[in-house]
């Protein structure tokens, strides 16, 4: 009629750490991605791959970015892009690039010319001192870009 009394089972500190340990090297072994560095050459690609090979011209695109972030983790970018945002001319999409984050793709946006204007501000993770690169494709089929140098001070959530 009772339940049995379940045993009680100790384990140690030791023998945790040991299967947390094993935990990881069967993730790792599993395939899971492992952060690594991106390099303005594979930023580059992305770029291509994004806008589809289209020739980059430089113009129309602003951005707002500190020369100097004593925050890494949260990096203020404003970026804008000169266009009348009409039918016959607007910006389709607008692509951010960190040339040596984990990852080079921080965001991207879509426009119709209903957006009225192309005024974007966010915040991104700088993960060292880099180049940025934003690039506008725009409803004739051309691509503008530009280019911003953020450094990261040391300790600042970068390694500087």
């Amino acid at each position: 009629m009772f339940a049995k009394p379940i045993k009680e089972v100790r384990i140690s500190r030791r023998d945790v750490l040991k299967l947390g340990g094993a935990a990881v090297v069967t993730a790792l072994l599993m395939g899971l991605p492992l952060p690594a560095e991106a390099s303005p050459k594979e930023a580059k690609k992305r770029l291509a791959e994004l806008t589809k090979g289209a020739k980059l011209q430089k113009g129309r695109v602003v951005i707002d970015l500190p020369a100097l972030t004593q925050d890494g983790k949260r990096t203020r970018i404003h970026v804008t892009v000169d266009s009348p945002m009409t039918d016959e001319d607007h910006v389709k999409a607008l692509h951010i690039l960190a040339e040596r984050n984990t990852y080079p793709n921080v965001a991207s946006y879509f426009f119709s010319p209903m957006s009225g204007k192309v005024d974007i501000t966010t915040r991104m993770r700088v993960a060292k001192s880099q180049t940025i690169i934003v690039a506008a494709e725009m409803s004739d089929g051309s691509v503008y870009y530009t280019k911003a140098r953020c450094r990261v001070a040391r300790g600042a959530g970068g390694c500087g």
